[in-house]
């Protein structure tokens, strides 16, 4: 994870497992995938995700990914 990404995360809203989050997705992992290496389950991490959106203005889980990356977070 970027370092920059910690220092970032409250001025933003996102905590750390949300930036984690993003990092994975951007690395193209699955959402099980995900889900499995964030050790925990699938309904968990759909509503992370709709937290991370929700806090970032956007629609989709990769808008998040592409807002992310954009801003150098992940």
């Amino acid at each position: 994870m970027n370092p920059r990404s910690v220092l970032r995360a409250p001025h933003l809203g996102l905590e750390n497992d949300h930036l984690r989050i993003l990092q994975l997705v951007s690395q193209g992992c699955t959402m099980a995938q995900v889900a499995r290496r964030m050790g925990m389950s699938d309904r968990t991490l759909r509503r992370k995700l709709r937290t991370i959106c929700e806090r970032v203005d956007v629609e989709t889980p990769i808008e998040a990914v592409v807002w992310a990356v954009r801003r150098r977070i992940v």
